[in-house]
């Protein structure tokens, strides 16, 4: 007779250890199956974490050797060490792992852990090593990884993901990167900042495709000045190994074409490395899904309701595997709310829009809300408002020109429907507008709320104040 629980889940992540800790929270027993990255899933092992420690070594490193102030002169360079930095990163991971995960699950009392490879061999049973365990609701939170590029000649050659791109024995001298999105952008510049010539790939015709055009373009021109050189609106042709190089044929090419071209079209570029961010895949492809009646698309994520729910009813998935928002903060929300609805009713939902995102270059990206084409669908008008950095006093003590902010509001209500912000700690600005968003504060509420100046903070604030009046005329005291 298998062994019986109320809750089963498959993974080890953020969305796993949020659904775990709300079974033990309901008095429920629980067991998690985990395989793969080790517990913690990507975040803590080789994504929000590690990747983070290494930005900033690079930021520390790179932006001491050009000061934005005078009377600095030519600024420094401090000594790197490429493999002291891996091993840092690597101490970093193991003290996190311990402390966020291993310990905590220790302390779940109704919670047990199996290592191993997990699958379904009936609609509420899932084996592992041998076992077979049943459950009420199992939840499936495995998690994504990066999509092999599909074009000839990548069987040969050695590429490198966000985590391969962590493990490097040594620095290497060139590299490109292909996907401009967030992943892509974030490894970019911290190759940059460490010394080596990166080169970026983009399908579409501007970086971060999915912010708004005034960001993408901003940060471009962010990045560029530090001498990352993109190719957007291209599509890889096929890749080689050749003479110890990757070389990526691409075609389109609207960038600068520092090597030869082979034909109308064509362009070739080699790199020491080779780095992959342009897509991804759920980690579901041997969970044998079709036992349990759960529908995946063809990039394995699980099709689930806004519950959380499968055509299963007794099969919940969420995280990165579902597909919605591959967040750590979205999949830690999504799997507390999916174990809830799995333990009691079906009855919680998150609200997408009211989730900031960020990306973590310097400047910072982040975002909330509604963009300025979303409000155009719904709404068929738009209510928008854009200021350069050079708007914010703050900006301008601190010989800061790098950075906008752009707010999108209710063209009835006035209600802040988004914001969206390039600027030096933009993950930590973007949280005022977060609960502006969340609660329904309108531009007036902003503008009558006194901010600390000055802070960089003030440009949510001026942005605000856009709507009223021309802020580039505009004593820093107005209200």
């Amino acid at each position: 007779m298998p062994k019986k629980y109320d809750l089963i889940i498959i993974g080890g992540g953020a969305a796993a250890f949020a659904a775990a800790t709300k079974a033990a929270d309901l008095g429920k027993t629980a067991l998690m199956i985990n395989s793969g990255l080790p517990l913690g899933g990507t975040c803590v092992n080789v994504g929000c974490m590690p990747s983070k420690h290494l930005l900033t070594i690079g930021d520390e490193l790179f932006y001491p050797q050009r000061p934005r102030f005078k009377a600095l002169g030519n600024g420094h360079r401090p000594p790197f060490d490429f493999a002291a930095a891996i091993k840092e990163k690597n101490e970093l991971v193991v003290t996190a792992r311990q402390s966020n995960y291993i310990n905590v699950l220790k302390n779940l009392e109704t919670v047990n852990l199996v290592e191993g490879r997990a699958r379904f061999v009936g609609p509420q049973q899932v084996a592992a090593n041998g076992e077979v365990y049943q459950a009420d609701k199992v939840l499936v939170a495995t998690g994504s990884a990066t999509k092999p590029l599909p074009v000839p000649g990548m069987e040969g050659v050695r590429w490198l993901n966000n985590v391969t791109a962590m493990e490097l024995s040594a620095l290497p001298e060139s590299m490109i990167v292909v996907g401009a999105g967030p992943l892509g952008l974030e490894f970019a510049q911290m190759f940059a900042h460490f010394g080596a010539r990166v080169t970026v790939l983009e399908a579409m015709d501007r970086i971060l495709p999915r912010e708004e055009p005034e960001i993408s373009q901003e940060l471009q021109r962010c990045l560029e000045a530090e001498g990352i050189e993109f190719h957007l609106g291209v599509t890889v042709d096929r890749v080689a190994q050749r003479n110890g190089k990757k070389v990526v044929t691409i075609r389109g090419d609207g960038g600068v074409q520092r090597q030869r071209s082979l034909a109308t079209g064509l362009t070739e570029l080699a790199a020491d490395e080779l780095l992959l961010a342009a897509g991804v895949q759920a980690n579901t492809g041997d969970l044998d899904l079709d036992k349990a009646g759960v529908k995946a698309n063809r990039n394995g994520f699980i099709q689930v309701n806004q519950y959380y729910q499968t055509d299963n009813p007794a099969v919940f998935a969420a995280g990165d595997c579902v597909g919605k928002m591959p967040l750590e903060t979205v999949a830690a929300k999504e799997g507390a709310l999916a174990a809830e609805n799995a333990l009691t009713y079906p009855v919680r939902t998150l609200n997408y829009d009211h989730v900031p995102h960020a990306v973590f270059t310097n400047p910072q990206v982040a975002s909330v809300g509604l963009t300025e084409e979303e409000e155009m669908r719904r709404f068929n008008t738009c209510a928008c408002r854009t200021i350069r950095m050079d708007a914010v006093p703050k900006a301008l003590t601190v010989n800061e020109d790098r950075g906008v902010f752009k707010m999108v509001i209710h063209p009835r209500s006035s209600k802040v429907l988004g914001m969206h912000i390039v600027s030096p700690h933009a993950a930590d600005l973007i949280h005022e507008a977060t609960l502006a968003v969340k609660f329904g504060l309108t531009v007036d509420d902003i503008i009558d709320t006194v901010h600390v100046f000055p802070t960089l903070s003030e440009g949510i604030k001026r942005v605000a104040q856009a709507f009223t009046r021309d802020v580039s005329a505009m004593a820093c005291c107005v209200e």
